[in-house]
């Protein structure tokens, strides 16, 4: 991924936190030099020194069988993003994109039935824990359970490169700064005012 050095995040702790809270990625392999993609929700997990992320896919879905025959996988996590006006500046420039994105290259592997069952646990754990009546796989019954887990592959790839751009404006004048975030406010868009939120937040810390 491009990265100019304005909008480069090194902080790894910071991108652990953002892919836990972005966890909807993409996976991107190759079959026959043809790119292919999946978007899945994943889990990031620390296994000792090693980070994992970890999933499942469809059995019908070809992707899964491309796993162990890419020396590297791709994952990408995306967060809010928002069209930035060059109106909003107080010189003449070109209008452009704010996003965040984290690429992640790793190494997959299948996981055992075991090891699908932990993921499963702590996937449904995650995104079940908050609700009023939480389905967690305690509550599933053993068919129902055994009938599912016929059609989905588990999958884990440990993590190796990192890349991470929050491209947030950080490369204008404080007075322009504080226009795009005025003017994103007003946009009436979820996107818009997300990202306005970032950078707000990013004045803060």
């Amino acid at each position: 991924m491009y990265i100019p050095k304005y909008f480069k995040i090194t902080n790894v702790d910071e991108i652990l936190d953002f892919v836990q809270k972005n966890s909807f990625g993409t996976i991107v392999t190759t079959e026959q030099e043809k790119p292919i993609a999946t978007h899945l929700p994943l889990v990031l997990n620390k296994k000792g020194d090693d980070y994992y992320i970890t999933g499942h896919i469809a059995y019908g879905n070809p992707q899964w069988r491309t796993f162990e025959t890419c020396e590297d996988v791709l994952v990408m996590f995306q967060g809010p993003h928002a069209y930035i006006s060059s109106s909003w500046y107080g010189h003449e420039e070109v209008p452009t994109w704010n996003y965040q994105a984290v690429h992640v290259y790793g190494k997959a592997s299948i996981l055992e039935k075991d090891e699908l069952l932990e993921g499963l646990t702590i996937m449904m754990g995650k995104y079940e824990k908050h609700r009023e009546n939480p389905i967690l796989m305690d509550k599933l019954s053993p068919q129902l359970l055994e009938r599912q887990l016929k059609g989905i592959v588990g999958f884990k790839i440990k993590v190796g490169e990192i890349q991470a751009a929050y491209k947030l404006s950080q490369n204008r004048n404080e007075t322009d700064y504080m226009n795009i975030i005025d003017q994103l406010q007003n946009e009436g868009n979820p996107h818009s005012k997300q990202m306005a939120e970032l950078m707000e937040k990013r004045l803060k810390n």
